[in-house]
């Protein structure tokens, strides 16, 4: 099979051909997060949990997921740690030089468009979820960018595993016109509702406040869970630790297996 165009499908046909004879293909990597943002009157508010997973397994209790994209444009990743970093790494880069060609402000929507380039080039196989915020020349904007490549202009948004809790959260309390105050109380909220309600998300809320001029990061806005301290093993437990609160003791009247057989008897007492 020849291929033709950016996509090679050479191997579909090796692959179905495997399946059918019982080997089993890979099987897809179940990831976890909460990420969010939302519009408010003065710029944009994104907000993100801090739990990292690795199938079952918590890797990381307090990871970043608010990425660095421009000094006025942040992004919050879900999906594969990885993808999720070297992408962004590689749009910032991008526009760090079109900034030092041009002398001019970055774009959100410059920045949206390499991102959903990027992705779609390789039709969902880099597992990049993003919710991509700013303020530009032109006001604050908000994007999310699929897997896929496709991409939605919103007031509010959210992604992730814990998606829909911090949906319902946006659904019952966004209205627009809201103050930084309101909005960073929203995305918060939204942020816990996830945490709460989705086991892939947990830790901690960060929260970035995007507006004309200014950025506030603030990593671990809201502690929802400390680190835990590590045992000391083996433990040793002080006496009296554990009282006891009553004790019953027997007395036997034989101690030989035979006389016990042939009908011993056994009396029972309560000791307080």
């Amino acid at each position: 099979m020849v291929a033709s165009g950016p996509f090679d499908f050479d191997l579909c046909s090796r692959n179905a051909y495997l399946e059918s004879k019982g080997v089993k293909p890979p099987r897809l990597t179940k990831t976890g997060t909460t990420i969010v943002g939302l519009i408010f009157k003065d710029g944009v508010v994104l907000g993100a949990d801090t739990r990292s997973t690795s199938d079952t397994t918590v890797a990381d209790k307090n990871c970043e997921k608010i990425h660095f994209i421009a000094p006025n444009i942040y992004c919050c990743g879900a999906g594969t740690a990885a993808d999720t970093e070297n992408v962004t790494g590689m749009v910032s880069s991008a526009l760090e030089l079109h900034r030092y060609a041009t002398d001019r402000e970055s774009r959100v929507v410059t920045a949206m468009t390499m991102l959903k380039s990027h992705l779609f080039r390789y039709q969902g196989h880099v597992s990049a979820a993003l919710v991509l915020g700013g303020v530009d020349l032109r006001g604050p904007h908000l994007f999310t960018v699929y897997p896929h490549g496709s991409t939605d202009s919103l007031p509010y948004a959210t992604m992730g595993s814990g998606s829909l809790n911090a949906m319902a959260v946006f659904e019952e309390g966004y209205k627009e016109g809201l103050d930084r105050m309101g909005a960073v109380k929203l995305v918060a909220r939204a942020i816990r509702s996830g945490i709460f309600n989705d086991l892939g998300s947990g830790s901690n809320v960060d929260v970035c406040v995007i507006t004309r001029g200014k950025v506030d990061y603030m990593r671990n806005y809201e502690y929802l869970m400390d680190k835990t301290v590590a045992r000391e093993t083996p433990v040793v437990y002080p006496p009296g630790t554990a009282p006891v609160l009553k004790e019953k003791r027997w007395k036997i009247n034989s101690t030989r297996p035979s006389e016990a057989a042939a009908g011993g008897s056994a009396e029972a007492m309560d000791v307080s």
